[in-house]
């Protein structure tokens, strides 16, 4: 089964045999195609994937045989969302697989429901490689805010064009490049593998069935340049706060709604405050899990292995059961809270968007060639899901 998460140490490994089914490419890179080879025979095949499985549990049992001279130690992780929600779940399994893999030396304490503070209190906790806190699962968002300028991108209004063109992008040789940047600008921290944050909509007091229905609302969004120029564009004010506020705020007529996916309606009861919900896939961003350079850097390799392979089945886990939490978040706030999914035209707001892409690219012409290589890849992907 392929697994598909990203590592910045195994990208690299990684490079050749998954670039050319992407087609997604660091603008540097001038990597050769593979030569071609004759399709094996069934049998072949099914003896290849049983020679395969046996290397990889002969690995893992390796793996597992060089934990008996690891230091104990403890590890504090924060998030944001409990741990009944499909986040926390995988959270919880990245816990499991660490603590199983490393015999119970590595141990990690896995704070949820955002009681060590907000995405942002996190963050500057973090940061510089101190306080108290060695792993989050983050926003891919929260970092424009502290100089990441290649996260500026992933920001920007329909920069992919559906799932699995952003998975492309997460198993790329580009994806290493934005997960090292907090550590290349000197920020302590660095990116470990992209989770799944589905496409983000609109879900409001009142019916958005088109741009015109914006006019004059108030939208929550997310402390991101990018996410309030883009709903001033759609003609709607933006309403920067933490997520933790959106509840009350909404109930308390402070703003008319917000854009996230169709989770929170139900893990974060905003359905019961926000009766419509409009499909206009403004954005997708992905999550990242960063770790401090402080514990980062005095992982042995067989240390490594550890987080590299539970990043691995975390992330298995959160791909599998995306669509079924989905899909059940709708039955509950459709047949309990009373929720309408509203379908408009995406076309319409993505026409409305795209001189922010301009401007955006102007402002940070680092990202000018990765957003190209993304775009050519874009139209491969077109007509996915």
């Amino acid at each position: 089964m392929k697994k598909r998460w990203i590592s910045t140490a195994l990208c690299a490994a990684m490079v050749a045999g998954s670039l050319a089914g992407c087609g997604l490419k660091s603008p540097d890179a001038t990597t050769a195609a593979p030569a071609a080879t004759e399709a094996p025979t069934e049998a072949a095949k099914a003896e290849g994937d049983a020679a395969e499985e046996s290397k990889t549990e002969a690995a893992d049992t390796e793996a597992a045989a060089d934990t008996s001279d690891m230091p104990e130690v403890t590890l504090v992780m924060a998030e944001v969302n409990p741990l009944d929600t499909i986040v926390g779940q995988t959270d919880t399994k990245f816990k499991e697989t660490v603590e199983e893999l490393s015999g119970g030396k590595i141990k990690i304490d896995l704070q949820a429901s955002g009681v060590l503070g907000s995405e942002n209190d996190v963050l500057d906790t973090m940061l510089g490689g101190g306080g108290t806190i060695d792993i989050s699962r983050i926003s891919a968002f929260a970092l424009t805010s502290y100089g990441a300028e290649k996260s500026v991108l992933l920001s920007i209004p329909y920069t992919f064009a559906n799932r699995d063109h952003f998975w492309k992008f997460a198993d790329s040789d580009l994806a290493p490049e934005f997960l090292m940047e907090p550590h290349d600008n000197g920020l302590g921290v660095r990116g470990l593998y992209y989770g799944e944050e589905g496409f983000r909509h609109f879900f409001t007091v009142k019916e958005v069935k088109g741009l015109d229905d914006l006019k004059g609302m108030k939208i929550r969004v997310q402390q991101s340049p990018a996410s309030v120029a883009m709903v001033n564009a759609f003609g709607a004010a933006a309403a920067p706060m933490s997520f933790g506020e959106v509840y009350t705020a909404i109930q308390q007529g402070v703003i008319d709604g917000a854009e996230n996916n169709e989770l929170a309606l139900t893990n974060n009861k905003h359905g019961e405050v926000a009766k419509y919900y409009s499909y206009n896939k403004h954005q997708m961003v992905p999550d990242m899990l960063v770790a401090n350079l402080k514990f980062l850097n005095g992982l042995s390799p067989e240390e490594y292995q550890v987080f590299k392979e539970a990043a691995a089945v975390s992330t298995e886990v959160e791909m599998a059961e995306w669509d079924k939490s989905i899909e059940e978040a709708k039955d509950i706030a459709i047949n309990q809270m009373g929720v309408e999914f509203i379908d408009v035209d995406v076309n319409a707001f993505k026409q409305k968007v795209l001189p922010l892409h301009e401007k955006m690219l102007q402002e940070n012409p680092k990202i000018v060639d990765f957003y190209n290589h993304i775009q050519e890849a874009n139209e491969k992907a077109k007509g996915g899901q």
